[in-house]
């Protein structure tokens, strides 16, 4: 049997829950359909998800079609919850991107719709809620062209619009305005079957056009547009033909070499681990060893497949499945083992958070046990990126959103019994190289204490590249542990720059290498006081990163959110000044009825309080959607931010510190 594993994305309250449920019934795994409003859907299965009547977590549950098994995973349409979407990305095959058909494109739309584009990932639209008033198809259609720079075809024609008698009538070879559409779309993207048209029209029969979409739409050249409603099931079977059809299905090399991605996390009623895994190649059986990058995974004791609904213990799980495994208490997400075929655990395919808090506990005595939690929250969400202050002993958490520290905060209570307070929200800039700089320090030559030769260059990088870490050195001049423990330490280092945030968009290069080899006294063991360790490398490359950051210098910059504001029009000269103080810019504005549409940029740092002001603004009428955009230099006032570290920018005291934790072999320079 064929596998496919589909993605449901969108922009929140477009329908998508309710889409996975009716998918469901009409597949027969479920009698009822459930309710987003009331709590009831198979996949929003947290009481956190049924309280807000917002999906969290993604979820996975499974249905057969013919010859096909589809794992279906429903993912979180709010942007603050971004990253369930990103780790889910890596494992599909497919994608349905539910769009409304009152809202049309909104701005997460775009944003899943881009990645998805980036990533080649085949998708099918389905355009929801054509039973509600004020839903349009040609709008609609003309949105997916034009936001979306997406190449599509409407698969039907939706009738009865805005009514409970709303439905689909599919197209098919006899409707010749379709037939024409369909080759002017495929030949836009094949040169041989424009020539075969170009030909003889007579030979592409309507079996080869369905053929030749089909291929076009596994290589993620053209979306297919289906039309429809989750509530009351117009048009899912013609969405569900389409998802059998014109999506890649494999049967998957169940007798190949053992490769695997992990995509979740999560925590048993005893606490034990639980990893989601989608194989990709070979069968992973109950007591078989998992080894990921930089170490063993575990052992896995026990695997359930997801199958006709559900998961269901079983002893192995096959290329092409979705499985949870227990005992693999040293997995992470991102993990892949075997030879895979994924990124890299680390590349992100959405913006990072650009917000963060420090949390504390409302009773001291729960800190321990507030950042045992707060752990097993990271290892479910790994962007949250926990720290804890070396100095101060704060947490804190990165963010993209107010109701993501609700979440947490509920989650915290709720869970562990942990009641926790959060400081405001503050935005996480960044600090990007202004220029290039170098610093080295030479193994025996003062003030050097440490036992390795580093030299260190720093240049900038286009933006949006990350930090690349580069040998103008032989790698062969050194033991390799040695280059991984400064490549790593750059990393780690980079973390606060001179005005105390991340460094990001530069080359660090390390120019020049030394360290002095094993030895001993005469017929002695070995004396690690006379012989380079890692931990040489590792405490040195600090002081020689940040000489080289200040000769470069940086320049701090600050999230951009790109906004679209739908007011009525005769307020709009009363939000143009709210907008002036929060430093947003409106771009466009048009007139669209009698309301305003607005299109502008505003600081992340200010978009909750315009979240806050709109409403009373407005009298409730106003419409405000925002998503990252970019990052622009601050101007006037640098923020600083406190470092939370033991600031290698300060010799003296940094050397003091780290001498007093290796108990020094020699005293400081």
């Amino acid at each position: 049997m064929r596998t496919l594993n589909l993605g449901i994305l969108a922009h929140v309250d477009a329908g998508k829950t309710s889409l996975t449920e009716r998918l469901l019934h009409a597949a027969d795994v479920i009698d009822d359909m459930g309710s987003v409003d009331q709590g009831s859907t198979r996949t929003d299965s947290l009481a956190l998800e049924r309280q807000r009547g917002i999906t969290i977590k993604s979820a996975v549950a499974s249905f057969v079609v013919d010859d096909i098994t589809v794992n279906l995973i429903d993912t979180p349409g709010h942007p603050d919850f971004i990253a369930e979407v990103e780790r889910v990305l890596s494992v599909l095959d497919g994608a349905v991107l539910v769009v409304s058909a009152v809202e049309g494109v909104q701005a997460q739309t775009r944003v899943l719709m881009r990645t998805l584009q980036r990533l080649r990932i085949p998708t099918l639209v389905f355009v929801n809620k054509i039973d509600r008033r004020g839903a349009q198809d040609e709008r609609v259609l003309r949105g997916i062209t034009g936001k979306l720079a997406a190449a599509n075809i409407a698969m039907c024609s939706a009738g009865g619009l805005g009514t409970r008698g709303a439905h689909c009538v599919p197209y098919g070879a006899g409707d010749a305005d379709f037939t024409s559409r369909l080759i002017g779309l495929l030949a836009d993207h094949d040169d041989a079957f424009l020539a075969a048209y170009v030909d003889d029209e007579t030979a592409l029969p309507y079996a080869r056009l369905r053929g030749e979409l089909a291929a076009q739409t596994g290589r993620a050249l053209v979306h297919p547009v289906f039309f429809g409603s989750a509530i009351t099931g117009a048009g899912v079977d013609d969405l569900i033909a389409g998802i059998t059809e014109l999506l890649p299905a494999d049967e998957g090399d169940a007798g190949g070499p053992v490769s695997g991605t992990v995509f979740k996390i999560e925590r048993g009623p005893a606490g034990e681990k639980i990893a989601y895994v989608r194989m990709l190649s070979g069968t992973l059986r109950v007591r078989d060893r998992v080894h990921v990058r930089g170490g063993e995974g575990g052992k896995v004791t026990a695997i359930s497949v997801f199958e006709r609904g559900s998961d269901r213990p079983g002893d192995s799980v096959a290329a092409g499945r979705i499985g949870r495994l227990w005992g693999l208490g040293g997995i992470r997400i991102g993990d892949a083992f075997g030879t895979t075929r994924q990124a890299p655990a680390d590349s992100h395919h959405f913006s990072p958070p650009t917000l963060e808090t420090i949390v504390s506990p409302s009773r001291p005595a729960d800190r321990g046990a507030l950042h045992i939690a707060l752990s097993q929250l990271a290892e479910q969400d790994p962007l949250i990126n926990l720290r804890q202050d070396d100095i101060q002993r704060d947490m804190s958490l990165s963010l993209y959103g107010e109701v993501q520290k609700e979440v947490i905060q509920a989650t915290l209570a709720n869970d562990f019994g942990i009641d926790v307070t959060f400081r405001e929200t503050t935005t996480l800039h960044i600090e990007r190289p202004v220029d290039s700089g170098t610093a080295v320090e030479i193994l025996g030559a003062d003030p050097n204490p440490f036992l390795a030769t580093i030299g260190l260059r720093i240049d900038p990088a286009p933006a949006d590249t990350g930090v690349e870490f580069r040998l103008d050195v032989e790698l062969g001049s050194m033991p390799f542990a040695f280059f991984k423990a400064v490549e790593e330490t750059v990393e780690e280092t980079l973390r606060q720059g001179i005005h105390g945030w991340q460094v990001t968009d530069c080359t660090v290069t390390m120019t020049r290498s030394g360290y002095s080899a094993r030895q001993s006294h005469s017929h002695a063991i070995f004396d690690k006081s006379m012989s380079s360790t890692g931990a040489d490398f590792r405490h040195l490359t600090p002081l020689v990163l940040m000489s080289a950051l200040r000769q470069a210098g940086t320049r701090v910059y600050e999230p951009m959110h790109r906004f679209r504001l739908d007011i009525p029009a005769d307020l709009f000269g009363a939000v143009l000044p709210v907008l002036a103080r929060l430093r947003a810019v409106p771009r466009t504005s048009v007139t669209r009825g009698s309301s305003y549409l607005v299109h502008g940029e505003i600081p992340a740092a200010s978009v909750h309080g315009l979240e806050l002001q709109l409403p009373s603004l407005t009298s409730g009428e106003g419409l405000l959607e925002c998503a990252f955009d970019h990052y622009q230099p601050v101007h006037g006032a640098v923020p600083e931010r406190p470092r939370s570290d033991h600031d290698p920018l300060h010799r003296r005291e940094y050397l003091l510190r780290v001498m007093r934790r290796v108990g020094g072999r020699r005293e400081d320079g």
